[in-house]
């Protein structure tokens, strides 16, 4: 059987996850092909020959479509619905032992009415799984953790997770909460961005009360909101209004004035930016802000057009490079909270 992952994905963004995994998996001496259908919210890539080595080739922290990164184990097709786990535990024979156990369903118009469904059999599938010697009696992070994936009541998917190269939530999202006091609900892109893009290492280093920082395109305040939350100083750039209780906190400048033209006096610890434009002029400000070392680290979005979404991505990070004109490391992902558009971290190597 040849090498497979299953990696999840925002409903409808099937293709360009499919794209993704397909170029960089042959750049990386793996070709194969994806099963990939719009609105699924999965996509499984077939490696074309047995190899050991797709996965640590294809890391999840470099994907830009993945939400999470799985090998697959074993498809389940047409099973019985009275007895789900006894092909569950047939397939496992062999295979080893796991640490945790995730039962989980694509987040789509088809996969979510079977969140019910995966709750229940989870609670029935871990008890047989510890009596079989499968599955440990706590979480054991040392081992891997297996997820049960519910294509639909009779269709299973089975795979494995690497701890240190998988998302650590369940369907790869993180759990957030909206806070009343937000200027928007956009304050929750930035606040998924800071959990998903960095560790939790480079937020306390990078992100200390007393920084200073830039929200381009900040009205109504969302992404200033989530800095003031952490007790940095922020220049909020735009014409539009913001909301009063941000300036009230003392920590916002509002100068209103156009974020592509707006240039600091000094050097920022960071910038973020969530204008709405073209998502190569926007890359190519960004990138002026690091050739002129206006800022050590930034956080920005970039809106997606309706075709060819990875080529435009690829395209958008290599003009942003060439302008950056310095070595910079990126991560870029299309997150959760995220819709035509990915969202990227970058920081001055």
């Amino acid at each position: 059987m040849s090498a497979t992952l299953l990696c999840y994905c925002r409903a409808g963004f099937e293709p360009e996850l499919a794209a993704e995994l397909g170029e960089r998996a042959a750049l990386a001496g793996y070709p194969g092909y994806a099963r990939a259908t719009r609105g699924d919210g999965y996509v499984l890539f077939h490696a074309a020959e047995e190899s050991s080595g797709l996965s640590a080739a294809l890391p999840w922290q470099r994907l830009v479509f993945a939400r999470q990164k799985l090998e697959l184990i074993a498809e389940l097709a047409q099973i019985d619905a009275r007895d789900r786990i006894t092909p569950v535990l047939q397939a496992l024979e062999g295979l080893g032992r796991y640490g945790d156990l995730w039962v989980e369903h694509p987040d789509s118009d088809d996969g979510r009415p079977l969140s019910a469904l995966a709750r229940s059999f989870g609670n029935a599938l871990r008890p047989a799984l510890r009596k079989r010697g499968f599955l440990s009696e706590r979480d054991e992070p040392r081992l891997p953790r297996l997820h049960v994936f519910l294509v639909a009541g009779d269709h299973l998917l089975l795979a494995r997770a690497d701890r240190t190269d998988s998302a650590p939530w369940p369907l790869g999202i993180p759990r957030l909460r909206v806070h009343a006091d937000a200027p928007s609900r956009s304050a929750l892109k930035l606040e998924e961005a800071l959990v998903s893009l960095l560790d939790e290492r480079e937020r306390d280093k990078w992100i200390q009360p007393g920084m200073r920082a830039a929200d381009l395109g900040a009205a109504p305040g969302g992404w200033t909101w989530v800095l003031t939350r952490r007790h940095l100083h922020v220049t909020a750039i735009d014409n539009g209004p913001m909301q009063p209780a941000l300036l009230d906190t003392g920590l916002v400048r509002h100068l209103r004035e156009d974020g592509f033209h707006w240039a600091p006096d000094r050097t920022l610890d960071w910038l973020v930016c969530d204008m709405v434009d073209q998502p190569r002029k926007v890359a190519g400000r960004m990138g002026d802000w690091f050739r002129n070392e206006w800022c050590r680290h930034a956080v920005f979005n970039l809106k997606l057009p309706m075709k060819k979404r990875w080529q435009e991505v690829q395209l958008c990070l290599d003009l942003f490079r060439e302008a950056a004109g310095r070595p910079v490391h990126i991560r870029a992902r299309q997150l959760y909270h995220d819709r035509e558009e990915i969202t990227v971290f970058a920081t001055a190597r």
